[in-house]
């Protein structure tokens, strides 16, 4: 059984149940402030994010100061059993400040400099904001380091964006001086520079990737991605540097966007204590159903639980809609407490809302919020806001429990940034898709997967997929042959190590770096196949001989020796070659499917591959279309959440001779659940 976690605010073990807190906006209207600190407490909420955005509120003008009101708001939120995660305000900044220090504003990838305006604007290099940013936080953390509100340090809101100044151009330049050791013709070679006649005779001559320069070199393009996560961490740590030194026992934490491309968000995760994310899934498409939507809201869960394999926030999430989907839709009755549960299911200690009270004007007036304009609690979506809270109130025992997962899908952000800028097969490469589609099939079957990075340790699996693993960076081939050797199961895919971490393509056959050992295979060539055009191959999955379409992808593989082919294509010029392979390696199995699959076939390849790697379901019960069933443990108990994301209504007979009860001590036999409707069950381990 697993370790409980300590809770993520030190000695809160409870829930946390909270919203983004902008009094700010309000202070011409006390009455309203007053207001809420009645609505907060009757939605059971214990906690706010507070003063994210508010720097013209707390520097007016240059030099001056005015803490006072967010002195009275800690004071009144401690007073009304309100925690404070306490932001810096560096995601906006006020006017006075551009106009004053331009070098703050950024630079876009036309070499123009932005004006005033936006947010998550400012070029992360710029001497004086960091200056500014440093000096702001330390006075925070200098008047509220023994405030009995202060939970947490939430560190600006949701980094993004990059800057392509001349101040960021130096940086890039000394980046890349540091990372191949002052030698030019090292950089060439990995950049691949003699293409072209782009070759450089010194670091000075190096451009940033614009769209008016350099951008078809895959390799710089690479290194400036990985430039602008080091520079977007380097802030963040500037960010965090006083507050940790004042205040050392307050956890920090930043809140990230699920699969945002910008940056590699397993670069910023040391920096923190607390993982956080923020969740706005689109639920009630006409494009998808709701439990295709719940399954890649699970990815995304399981990505940031991941990072530092402990509970998570989720600090922002809507209680009712957005406001910049394409189509923005209400959620239907019971989907808020049903998603905000399927986040705790997934390891979450929080669930939290952006935001409290909706604002009057600008352009998030209509996204959605627990207070709506009419400013009274009769409302549809706040009693369901206080359905949660009433729900989370009577979880404080799961607060610090982990999950248990024997299996994961590496979903690689550099891997992505190559693939993505991959000039060559087809425009349905759809990686992330892939990575999500890989999963899916292992969360249709209740089995715990962890979302990892092809640099974390695989040594805790059982069973990892490695969809369209492109680019390997050094050791990891290494790394995954000793996984599959000591008993693990490995299952790759076509676009498999086809490129090393600078983007030059392996020579020696691919999957390149030694990985055709593992595989049992080399493939020579992949076959993209335009809209309509299937092939298919036939086989036998454990429930008995099915064929199986293929589209997008079709990858000519050559079996080496010991290798076991289980499937061939169906037609085309390579009709009878090998689809889908098993390799015995060491004490394991490598699995390599050579063509896109359809799902059909990837629930069953799993079910199967998960069985025969001793990989077990969360309960052994059968698990309709739709439903999802995660659990959490402590060293004594499993609390197990059954989810039903369906419009009708599930019934799910539960294992005989498990003694599961609800959460009040009494026995359950079975799981009767209405449309959108979630049961929580636990089962004590002696």
């Amino acid at each position: 059984m697993m370790k409980k976690s300590k809770p993520a605010i030190p000695n809160f073990s409870h829930m946390v149940h909270g919203a983004d807190y902008n009094p700010d906006q309000w202070l011409n209207h006390p009455e309203i402030i007053e207001e809420d600190m009645r609505l907060m407490k009757l939605a059971g909420m214990n906690s706010v994010s507070l003063a994210i955005f508010a720097w013209k509120a707390l520097e007016p003008a240059e030099g001056v100061y005015t803490f006072e009101w967010l002195d009275m708001m800690m004071d009144k939120l401690y007073e009304n059993g309100m925690k404070v995660i306490l932001a810096t305000p560096s995601g906006a900044r006020p006017a006075w400040m551009d106009l004053a220090h331009p070098e703050v504003l950024r630079v876009n990838n036309r070499l123009e400099r932005n004006l005033h305006g936006g947010r998550h604007n400012h070029c992360y290099t710029s001497p004086y904001y960091r200056k500014k940013t440093a000096e702001m936080n330390r006075m925070l953390a200098e008047r509220y380091q023994n405030h009995p509100a202060l939970g947490m340090w939430h560190i600006s809101n949701e980094y993004n964006g990059e800057c392509y100044c001349e101040n960021c151009q130096k940086a890039f330049r000394q980046w890349l001086r540091e990372k191949y050791h002052n030698d030019i013709e090292a950089l060439n070679e990995q950049w691949w520079t003699y293409f072209w006649s782009h070759g450089y005779s010194d670091f000075d001559e190096i451009e940033v990737p614009s769209a008016r320069g350099e951008h078809m070199v895959h390799g710089m393009n690479l290194d400036w991605r990985r430039f602008v996560t080091h520079q977007t961490k380097e802030f963040m740590e500037n960010e965090i540097r006083p507050l940790k030194e004042i205040t050392p026992d307050i956890p920090v934490t930043t809140n990230m966007m699920e699969t945002y491309a910008g940056y590699n968000p397993w670069e910023l995760a040391g920096s923190v204590d607390v993982i956080s994310w923020d969740n706005y899934p689109a639920w009630h498409e006409n494009t998808r159903k709701d439990w295709e939507v719940a399954a890649d809201a699970g990815f995304n869960h399981d990505i940031f639980r991941s990072m530092k394999k402990k509970p998570w926030f989720m600090m922002e999430s809507t209680p009712s809609l957005v406001n910049w989907h394409r189509v923005n839709k209400l959620k239907r009755p019971g989907m808020h407490l049903l998603s905000s549960l399927q986040a705790v299911a997934h390891g979450a200690d929080s669930v939290q809302y952006f935001q409290w009270r909706k604002g009057r004007g600008a352009s998030e007036k209509f996204h959605g919020a627990v207070i709506d304009h009419v400013g009274h609690e009769h409302t549809r979506v706040f009693g369901e806001v206080k359905q949660v809270g009433d729900t989370l109130k009577r979880l404080d025992e799961i607060v610090g429990t982990n999950v248990d997962a024997k299996a994961a899908v590496i979903f690689d952000w550099e891997s992505r940034w190559a693939m993505n800028d991959l000039q060559g097969l087809s425009d349905k490469r759809n990686y992330e898709q892939t990575c999500k589609l890989h999963y899916r099939s292992l969360w249709r079957q209740g089995i715990a997967a962890d979302v990892i990075s092809q640099d974390c340790d695989f040594s805790g699996y059982r069973l990892i997929a490695a969809p369209m693993l492109y680019l390997l960076k050094p050791g990891v081939a290494n790394r995954l042959k000793e996984f599959v050797k000591k008993g693990g199961t490995l299952v790759t895919t076509y676009a498999t190590g086809y490129v090393n971490e600078n983007d030059l393509c392996f020579l020696g056959g691919f999957p390149g770096d030694g990985m055709m050992d593992v595989t049992g295979i080399w493939a020579e060539e992949i076959d993209s196949l335009f809209e309509g055009q299937v092939n298919s191959a036939r086989m036998d999955l454990g429930k008995g001989e099915k064929t199986y379409q293929i589209q997008d992808f079709c990858e000519r593989v050559h079996p080496r020796e010991g290798c076991e082919v289980l499937a061939v294509y169906d037609s085309d010029f390579y009709q009878g070659e090998a689809a889908l392979t098993k390799h015995p390696y060491g004490k394991g199995i490598c699995y390599h499917m050579a063509a896109r699959f359809e799902t059909e076939m990837l629930f069953d390849f799993y079910e199967s591959a998960a069985q025969e790697a001793g990989v077990r379901p969360t309960l052994p019960i059968s698990i309709p279309e739709g439903v999802s069933v995660q659990a959490r443990e402590s060293e004594d108990t499993v609390y197990y959440f059954i989810m039903n994301f369906n419009h009708e209504p599930k019934t799910i007979q539960l294992p005989d001779g498990r003694a599961l009860t609800d959460m009040d001590g009494k026995r359950l036999f079975h799981a009767d659940l209405d449309a959108f409707d979630v049961m929580i069950a636990k089962e004590r381990i002696q």
